[in-house]
């Protein structure tokens, strides 16, 4: 379905010059990007709560860092271990639920709204559509080939509640997830920590298998939660996510302390304090979603596995490739030993925490841009990409010197071992330059989920990857420690070009950008 363009003299301000070239949507309405005109609100009203929200959980993981470090330095490596290996295979099946959820609900919430506005006019008193009666149809998004394709969407509303297919559907793939995750995770502990650079002789082996074990008990709540957060995204809802959130999180910082010093349990007191405030987490959102959504589908054909398992793949070869990239750094960091490997744990924890604060932007990008392709509004995507993307800079300009002054002295709150503080200053002027770069490449993931482009943005990262993945190889054998971060920063660079790319030569779904 084509894109209708709208006239210069309908609306001036979002009118897009066609002469110009797609890579000038980059530059569009710079002057106004931190304006708060209503499409700067809708952005904020979205990101900040998403950012708080996202930002919470890595904060938490810091508190663990900073408690455990203060227990030894062989502790904090050993954690430093299982943590991202429990990140990056929760973020193989969470990654792709949660971005894929977000775009469908997004879509079919925009769609069911219309079609509900349509349905009073016409003074129609049903809200149930079935494949014999009204047909909500997603729209052909001109030449994606990805979630726009035209299928029938039932809809209904029932006591102020709705009925969203991929609400449900997202809920029971989230479970069975979590629930293959942890066994997988808690049966095969100790090979995989091998496989991370612990020896089985090591003096890590044992705190990271109990860390690791413990906490994979918590899976099943983890992608629970994060499947109802991108349910909660599609609805451009991130508020309720940051009050579950918080209340988690802050359970998990009053326990760490009593579990980990009070109990004496070590570094198994903080893996038991994550698991209930995980648990916690997942009661408050599924509480409050049962409030909003119609959760049981009137049949099992109403489920659109079909929908998630083709595009939930193509992400998840994307990030099967950016899991490989970060747990293969992690574990070059380990073989190189315990105090290489605390210095990585504390910088890529804080790498981490401040470069997904860009991700509120994306999931603000990701939900507005979902919705305007879903109603065919070429001129408030092109807007919100650009807004987005500006603001994702701006961003990581400020976070590049906030780090580069702040983690100079901060280091000292992680760790008191000599080495490993040594190690954290060659680390830091990495973590504060990649800032802007980062930014930009976590926003344009947005930009590309809300335009349903998963087939790209799987295939450009696998590209990525493979070269991210020689860099790593060769410049940890030649630089050791500081070969790392070189690797990490070519990787995340290549990564945001990919973006640039996309967009700017008007490829893709961006193909309106060169009428």
């Amino acid at each position: 379905m084509a894109f209708s363009i709208m006239s210069e003299e309908d609306d001036p301000h979002s009118y897009w010059d066609k002469t110009r070239t797609p890579f000038r949507i980059f530059f569009k309405d710079a002057k106004h990007v931190c304006k708060l005109d209503e499409l700067g609100r809708e952005i904020a009203q979205i990101a900040l709560p998403a950012t708080l929200a996202l930002a919470a959980d890595p904060v938490a993981s810091l508190v663990d860092t900073a408690f455990i470090g203060h227990i030894g330095s062989v502790e904090l490596a050993a954690v430093g271990v299982a943590i991202a290996l429990f990140n990056q295979v929760s973020r193989v099946a969470i990654f792709p639920l949660v971005s894929v959820t977000t775009s469908f609900v997004a879509e079919e919430d925009s769609i069911g709204s219309v079609s509900n506005e349509a349905e009073d006019n016409n003074d129609m008193d049903r809200g149930f559509f079935t494949n014999d009666d009204k047909k909500l149809m997603i729209p052909q998004n001109g030449k994606s080939e990805d979630a726009h394709h035209s299928k029938p969407l039932d809809r209904k509303v029932e006591n102020g509640r709705r009925y969203i297919p991929s609400a449900s559907s997202a809920l029971v793939i989230g479970g069975v997830l979590g629930l293959v995750q942890a066994i997988f995770l808690i049966s095969g502990a100790r090979p995989l920590l091998n496989f991370m650079g612990v020896k089985s002789d090591s003096l890590m082996m044992t705190p990271a298998q109990q860390y690791l074990t413990l906490r994979s008990l918590g899976a099943p709540a983890v992608l629970l939660s994060l499947a109802m957060q991108g349910i909660f995204r599609g609805f451009k809802d991130t508020k309720t996510p940051l009050y579950a959130t918080v209340a988690g999180d802050a359970t998990n910082i009053i326990l760490d302390p009593i579990f980990i010093f009070n109990f004496r349990l070590g570094v198994s007191g903080a893996a038991i304090a994550h698991v209930i405030s995980q648990y916690l987490t997942a009661l408050i959102l599924f509480w409050r979603l049962m409030g909003h959504v119609d959760l049981l589908p009137p049949s099992i054909k109403h489920l659109q596995f079909s929908r998630f398992l083709k595009n939930g793949f193509l992400l998840l070869m994307r990030v099967i490739a950016v899991t490989f990239c970060v747990t293969l750094a992690g574990s070059l960091a380990a073989r190189q030993g315990s105090t290489s490997m605390a210095a990585f744990q504390v910088c890529l924890q804080v790498w981490l925490t401040t470069s997904l604060l860009a991700d509120g932007l994306a999931v603000a990008g990701q939900a507005i841009l979902a919705s305007a392709f879903a109603q065919n509004d070429q001129n408030k995507a092109t807007a919100a990409a650009s807004r987005v993307l500006q603001l994702g800079l701006f961003l990581g300009l400020i976070l590049a010197v906030f780090l580069g002054v702040g983690m100079t002295f901060g280091a000292k709150l992680f760790t008191s071992d000599v080495g490993v503080l040594h190690l954290i200053g060659v680390g830091i002027p990495f973590v504060a330059a990649m800032q802007p770069i980062n930014a930009l490449a976590f926003v344009f993931d947005g930009v590309n989920f809300g335009a349903s482009d998963f087939a790209y943005s799987a295939y450009s990262l696998v590209l990525v990857a493979i070269i991210s993945i020689f860099c790593l190889f060769i410049l940890s054998a030649t630089q050791r420690f500081i070969g790392i971060w070189v690797a990490l920063t070519i990787y995340m660079s290549l990564r945001t070009l990919a973006g640039f790319w996309r967009v700017g030569t008007g490829t893709g779904p961006w193909y309106f950008l060169r009428s």
